[in-house]
């Protein structure tokens, strides 16, 4: 049996500098931290996962990552993933990550191809990158809000949509910048526009936060959608009992077990938006595999987010209008992993 057997294991610890510093309401990020896991059994079967916290999404940090991964003393069970406290989802989720992959347990795709939403820069350069977007072929738009003030970006938010063709659509990221006063702002401006949705408009912790984003999104048209509010695999399913009409927005690398909250959320015919939690190409691959086994209705994946790093041997497939299976497939790893050595 496979949980009976152990796998040599060992991880690099990475600190890369993006390409070009992303900004949202929640901050400015210029380097990306995280650890690459590399497993591989007695027949030399590898297999490689990622732990990529966000702590903002109250995950564990990188350091509590590497403390819990050291006392693994270099072997790895199945079975040991489930002894990991529940705050290290990360971590558990690298982990099996890995060890299915070593198996070679990938899910089954339920679509060859998949269309892709470009992510724009908050404020005004978001206009220019719109523009070159659009040129090669972009149709889908993720624009970061909440992070100049509140009349530029309603200004802006004109501009950028006099540059989209038609019957493209714009998603707007408030990262939970907004109070219940400026979301109902946004929200009415919204009405008249053509914006896919908004997501996270007020903060996860805000005061009455779920009777706040529930009445947000029972009384304007504009679709709302999750974000920080899905801190971990629990949150999913309170949301779900609470009757959330909106999107489910799921970054599979910040879930302990995504696996088990996406068959939830399919049995539930839930919206659902896969998007990147800017990892790199190793904990992208196993993201977006789970994201072209979605047998919901499709909706343009989260991860235009490519070239991100500096250091391009780390980006995940090139940022493109439609991503194909192939193109996750391939993903060379253990150049990923080389690259940290």
């Amino acid at each position: 049996m496979w949980k009976a057997m152990s796998c040599r294991f060992a991880y690099r610890r990475y600190a890369l500098p993006l390409r070009v510093p992303v900004r949202t309401a929640s901050g400015r990020w210029t380097v990306r931290e995280g650890l690459i896991l590399r497993v591989e059994n007695d027949a030399g079967d590898t297999g490689f996962g990622e732990v990529a916290p966000i702590p903002e999404f109250h995950t564990e940090t990188v350091a509590e990552a590497e403390a819990a991964l050291r006392v693994l003393d270099g072997r790895i069970a199945e079975a040991q993933i489930a002894t990991f406290p529940a705050r290290l989802r990360c971590v558990r989720q690298g982990l099996g990550s890995a060890l299915r992959e070593c198996r070679a347990e990938a899910p089954e795709a339920a679509t060859a191809s998949l269309p892709v939403a470009a992510l724009l820069p908050a404020g005004r350069d978001a206009l220019a990158a719109a523009a070159s977007r659009v040129e090669v072929g972009f149709r889908t738009f993720k624009w970061k809000v909440g992070v100049a003030g509140n009349d530029v970006e309603m200004g802006l938010l004109d501009d950028l949509l006099a540059l989209l063709p038609g019957g493209a659509r714009l998603r707007l990221d408030a990262n939970g910048a907004w109070d219940r006063r400026r979301a109902e702002r946004w929200l009415e401006r919204c009405a008249e526009r053509p914006i896919e949705f908004i997501e996270q408009p007020v903060a996860a912790d805000a005061r009455n936060a779920e009777d706040l984003l529930l009445g947000l999104a029972g009384d304007y048209p504009t679709p709302l959608s999750l974000d920080e509010s899905l801190a971990d695999d629990a949150d999913v399913e309170r949301w779900l009992a609470a009757g959330w009409p909106g999107l489910f927005t799921i970054k599979p690398s910040l879930l302990a077990d995504p696996e088990s909250v996406l068959a939830r959320l399919a049995a539930a015919k839930a919206r659902v938006v896969f998007s990147s939690a800017l990892e790199t190409a190793v904990g992208a691959r196993s993201a977006l595999r789970l994201a072209f086994a979605w047998k919901g209705e499709p909706r343009a994946l989260g991860f235009g987010v490519w070239p991100l790093f500096a250091d391009a041997r780390f980006d995940g497939p090139a940022a493109v209008p439609v991503l194909r299976a192939e193109d996750i497939a391939a993903v060379d790893l253990e150049a990923v992993w080389n690259a940290l050595s």
